[in-house]
């Protein structure tokens, strides 16, 4: 029996994430496994058989992945601006509809269909963080603040701004904070 692939539709920011969290775990992060990564985000299996995404292709996603994932751990808004309005140029991003392999008409914003991984990887998540950031004002997104992680986060939701990458880190770093602090005065 072959495996179903349940396809999500289009969320590049997440996409984005989990993909430069993979390649700064492990920079050398092989083709097959970026090859899943892409497939469980809604890429086909037929673009990422061996022929048509190869060991060049992985290794310039993962150079595009490392370069995003430098905006994704700046927290200046004016800075990450422009470190996004570089990528875009340097794509020469110009945003065109495209449907393909089934999936709905979708923004795309690389030179087009020939456009290598590593451009329409670079174009897809610098626009992604570029409309967090117009949404937002802010840089939606950052590196855990718990010490000992260096995991990225995305935060779109609502309220205040996101510090870490999970609730587990979060937890951790209060309790230590509040082990550190001792127990309360006793009345």
């Amino acid at each position: 029996m072959g495996s179903t692939v349940i396809r999500q539709g289009f969320r590049p920011g997440e996409r984005l994430v989990e993909i430069a969290n993979a390649v700064r775990e492990r920079p050398g992060l092989p083709r097959d496994d970026l090859a899943a990564l892409l497939l469980r985000h809604g890429e086909s299996p037929a673009d990422l058989a061996p022929g048509s995404f190869t060991d060049a292709d992985a290794a310039g996603l993962r150079d595009a992945a490392a370069r995003l994932a430098d905006v994704l751990a700046e927290t200046d808004p004016d800075r990450a601006a422009l470190a996004l309005n570089a990528l875009l140029d340097e794509c020469g991003a110009r945003p065109r509809l495209s449907r393909h392999d089934g999936h709905a008409w979708h923004l795309h914003v690389d030179r087009g269909d020939d456009a290598s991984w590593a451009e329409w990887f670079t174009a897809s998540g610098a626009l992604a963080l570029a409309q967090i950031l117009s949404e937002t004002g802010r840089p939606a997104w950052g590196e855990c603040a718990a010490p000992g992680c260096s995991r990225l986060y995305l935060g779109t939701g609502p309220g205040t701004a996101r510090r870490y990458c999970s609730s587990t880190c979060a937890s951790r770093t209060r309790v230590a904070a509040h082990r550190r602090r001792g127990p309360a005065p006793r009345r």
